[in-house]
């Protein structure tokens, strides 16, 4: 009863901040797992039973809307008083396995953009390097090809300074270059990878088909600052295609892989984006957005609180942020 009086307490700031029509600020969120239970080796992931707390005061504080509706309606300056979005950046199985029952118990829509190349038994090159480092057996690894020589992959900090480490080295190259780096840290770790965290193409339909809405996000999820625009147009635009096939239903809204403006992705990919029939696409700046934000850029607000009262302080403080930043 407590946070249940707190939540409807904080409708009044968040209506004074993102209040109805002309002067609305469309607050979305982007997650990328739901984790059946808390990870040692991360424990800032979201696992369910905070998903579950996070959407209830959600649905408390916001009106919760489709992210094509939400845009659609700041166009015509007819958004709800504190509009909020929900969305997922990726594809991985537990979006369809965890995430959406809890969605659907609330009364969530929300948008899962996805990059096509991982489904079906694939793994992220991320995970790929999170996964060789949690499961080796060795106390040390020899990566000469990354700049590190006996890196200590022991204890969980250990492993948790080398994840980081080698996700620094490894994120900006190309997408080849990147794949023959992870090979190699395969083989150094001496481990098999899991080929069950990416979503099967059933269980996208099974999201489509909830009402939820699919988003494109590439093929192979590559940096697209690093690659040539031929590679980067033809990456949007195959994902687009195979998720329309797949599901049935116009791919309308897109996700930049990684996400932050002017490093990962440039104003001419949010060009072809717009050229290639999207409606919108969302970044990972932070911040709101509001009538002047360019609907190709939009920000987006990570939920990283443990606790539930400064989980819904830090989304009403959002509101605030109507210059997008990117850390």
């Amino acid at each position: 009863m407590l946070m249940e009086a707190m939540d409807l307490a904080l409708k009044v700031p968040g209506t004074l901040l993102s209040p109805s029509g002309q002067d609305a600020r469309l607050s979305i969120l982007i997650y990328h797992r739901v984790l059946p239970e808390p990870d040692p080796l991360f424990p800032s992931e979201v696992d369910s039973a905070r998903f579950d707390a996070q959407m209830r005061h959600v649905s408390r504080i916001f009106n919760v809307l489709p992210l094509t509706e939400a845009v659609a309606r700041l166009k015509s300056d007819i958004l709800p008083a504190r509009a909020a979005c929900v969305t997922f950046d990726d594809g991985y199985a537990d979006n369809a396995e965890i995430a959406l029952p809890i969605l659907k118990k609330h009364g969530i829509p929300a948008t899962f953009f996805i990059a096509t190349g991982y489904l079906n038994g694939g793994i992220m090159f991320n995970d790929s390097v999170i996964e060789c480092i949690r499961m080796t057996k060795k106390e040390s690894l020899d990566l000469p090809q990354l700049g590190f020589n006996e890196l200590p992959v022991q204890t969980i900090a250990e492993k948790r300074s080398a994840v980081e480490s080698i996700l620094s080295s490894v994120k900006y190259q190309e997408p080849i270059k990147r794949q023959e780096m992870v090979d190699e840290i395969r083989s150094r770790a001496g481990v098999e990878l899991p080929r069950n965290l990416m979503m099967k193409d059933d269980q996208v339909r099974l999201l489509s088909g909830s009402g939820m809405e699919i988003g494109g996000h590439t093929v192979n999820h590559p940096i697209l600052a690093s690659v040539d625009r031929e590679t980067a147009r033809a990456e949007i635009q195959d994902g687009k295609d195979y998720l329309e096939e797949l599901t049935g239903n116009p791919v309308r809204l897109f996700a930049y892989p990684n996400g932050k403006p002017d490093r990962d992705y440039l104003a001419a990919h949010a060009a072809i984006v717009k050229e290639l029939g999207f409606d919108a696409a969302v970044s990972t700046a932070t911040g709101v957005a509001h009538k002047k934000s360019d609907l190709f850029q939009l920000p987006r607000f990570t939920p990283w609180d443990r606790s539930a009262l400064k989980f819904s302080l830090r989304l009403i403080n959002n509101l605030s942020k109507t210059e997008p930043k990117t850390a």
